[in-house]
C-alpha cells in the first residue's frame, strides 16, 4: 500500500511540476500571442534554465 501512496505522490508532484514549467507557454496560447509557438519552443528547450523561463514569461505577458 505505501507502494502505491508513494507512485501517486511521484505522479501528482510530476503534473504539478510541469504544470508550473509550462505556465509561459499556456499564457501566449490563451492570449492568441502572435509569437507563441516561439515562446512554447523557448519555454520547453530553455525553460528548464530559469532565466529561459523568465524570459518566456515576460515575452508571453507582453503586447505585441
Amino acid at each position: 500500500m505505501d507502494e502505491i501512496i508513494g507512485i501517486f505522490m511521484i505522479l501528482v508532484g510530476f503534473t504539478v511540476a510541469a504544470g508550473i514549467y509550462l505556465i509561459p507557454t499556456y499564457i501566449a496560447f490563451r492570449k492568441n500571442h502572435p509569437n507563441a509557438v516561439a515562446i512554447a519552443a523557448l519555454n520547453i528547450l530553455l525553460g528548464w534554465m530559469f532565466i529561459g523561463w523568465v524570459g518566456a514569461l515576460i515575452w508571453a505577458l507582453s503586447k505585441e
